[in-house]
This record gives C-alpha cells, sequence and structure tokens, in this order.
C-alpha cells in the first residue's frame, strides 16, 4: 500500500520552527531562510557540517578550559583558522544571507556569522548572546569578571570608547538629545532568537526592495508575516508588491488588513487611495 506523506512546502517548515519562542532553533530557522532560493537545500545537511566543525573545535579544547580559555579557542577557530568574516567586497550579495552559501564562501555580514558563530559558542558551554546593535549586529560573552562585546564581522572586542564611537552616527541621525542620552548598556540587551530571524529577513528585504525583485520580496514578507502575525506594516508592503506584480486581488486583500489594523500610521490617506484603485481595477 502507497503511503501518502505530504511534503511541507518552505513556508510550512519554516512556520513550524518558529511557532514557539520557548523552543526556537536559531540555528536552523536561519538555514531554512535560503530554502526561498535554493529549492533543493537540504537543511539538515548543513547542520551536520556545523555540527562537524563543532567537533572539530571540541577536539582542540583542554578538558579544564576556563571561560576565557574557551572565547579565545573560538575566535581563532572561527576567524583565524576557518577565516569567516565580512563580505567587503560585495556587501549586499543576498548569498551573505544565507547560512548554506556562507558556509561555502566563509563570508557573510555580521548577523549571518553571529548566527554561527552564537551555536559554536553554546556548543563550548560560553554564555554568549546576539546583540541588536543599531545598524551593526554583535555578539557579547558574559564571563566570570565581565563581559565582552565582539563584532562578528571582524573578530575584533570592542572597548566601551570603541561601541560609543559606532553609536554616534545613529544618535546623530536620530537627534537623541545628549541631556537624556540612553546608557549604552540599553543598547548591549540580548536579542531574543525570533529578533534574530526577523532582523535577517529584513535585511533581504531591503535588498531585493532596492533590486526592485518583487517576487523575491513576497516571499520574505511571506515568512515575515508568519513570524511575526501583528507586523502590519508587513502586509502593506506585500500588498504593494502583490500589486506591482499585477495580482490586485491579493494586494487588496493585504492592504485592507493594514488599514484596519494601523490605525496611527502616518500613511493611511496614501494607502487608502492605492487601495480604492486596485478595487476599481478587480471590479
Amino acid at each position: 500500500m502507497a503511503l501518502n506523506l505530504d511534503v511541507p512546502s518552505p513556508l510550512q517548515y519554516f512556520a513550524s520552527l518558529v511557532q514557539s519562542d520557548e523552543h526556537f532553533p536559531l540555528l536552523e530557522a536561519a538555514i531554512s531562510l535560503a530554502q526561498d532560493e535554493y529549492p533543493d537545500l537540504d537543511v539538515q545537511q548543513v547542520l551536520g557540517d556545523v555540527d562537524q566543525l563543532m567537533a572539530r573545535i571540541k577536539r582542540r579544547l583542554p578538558a579544564d578550559a576556563s571561560a576565557l580559555q574557551k572565547l579565545r579557542l573560538l575566535n581563532q577557530f572561527f576567524f583565524h583558522d576557518l577565516n569567516f568574516g565580512g563580505n567587503i567586497n560585495d556587501y549586499y550579495d543576498p548569498d551573505n544571507s544565507y547560512l548554506n552559501a556562507m558556509l561555502k564562501t566563509r563570508r557573510g555580514i555580521p548577523i549571518t556569522l553571529a548566527v554561527l558563530w552564537l551555536e559554536l559558542a553554546g556548543g563550548l558551554g560560553l554564555n554568549a548572546r546576539g546583540v541588536a546593535f543599531p545598524g551593526h549586529f554583535m555578539v557579547k560573552v558574559n564571563l566570570p569578571k565581565g563581559q565582552v562585546v565582539i563584532d562578528p564581522f571582524t573578530g575584533q572586542s570592542l572597548s566601551r570608547e570603541e561601541l560609543s564611537e559606532r553609536l554616534e552616527p545613529f544618535r546623530q541621525k536620530s537627534r537623541l538629545d545628549e541631556e537624556f542620552e540612553m546608557p549604552i548598556g540599553l543598547y548591549l540587551q540580548s536579542a531574543p532568537p525570533r529578533e534574530i530571524i526577523s532582523r535577517m529577513l529584513r535585511n533581504l528585504k531591503e535588498i531585493h526592495k532596492t533590486q526592485e525583485d518583487w517576487q523575491r520580496l513576497i516571499a520574505v514578507e511571506d515568512r515575515l508575516i508568519v513570524l511575526q502575525p501583528d507586523a502590519w506594516p508587513e502586509y502593506r508592503d506585500r500588498g504593494l508588491a502583490w500589486a506591482v506584480q499585477g495580482h490586485a486581488e491579493r494586494a487588496v486583500s493585504d492592504l485592507e488588513k493594514y488599514l484596519e489594523q494601523a490605525e496611527d500610521a502616518q500613511d493611511l490617506d496614501s494607502v487608502a487611495k492605492r487601495l480604492e484603485q486596485l478595487r476599481r481595477e478587480t471590479s
């Protein structure tokens, strides 16, 4: 008797991974983002490749290694022996956001490098977390004698003064009053896995938007909406992309939902006008 086994679509698989914050497999979810671009991608194979890296570094680890020794060993292994680092020559290549591609090229953007680094750090027993630093994702490690913040793009450990310097353009752009300047610690809070995956997807979204690649943008929006169902601007942006693609009915559905939920948005009038145009097209 033939077995009827329904294979989940990439989006359904992604939804199954991100449904719970309590059991959120960051690495697996991050790898799965590449399935839209690489339909034949074997996520379990990529997980196996990371396991092999983990086994290699553990073989070098002394049984009595301290947390600081583990951190130094990890950084030597990751940034020097394996030569992982930032893709300064083609920063906006979408492959920089895909773990399977990055494992081959050893080049990525800060957040993708961070996800892999965090997986290895966790395997070594380090208390490491991602940091959603403005404009540049970081990682941090809590050690017995203090906290270390590392730029995964370069492997550089950053002092508080260097972090403050990196914050300055953000503060100027935001026109933050120095009298009410927020302490730097607020910018170094741990980023939960859902936020990390969201930031990865938004990076891809910006690339596809800049390239006016609406089909790929819609695929990213599908994942963002699964990840954060109440992120109403994503419905708007997906609806506008559907409209450009000529799918007026789908566009209407998304824009209607946005207008129903985003009550205080500043663009309600312009979106409403676009919605009326699309309704006329479908009538």
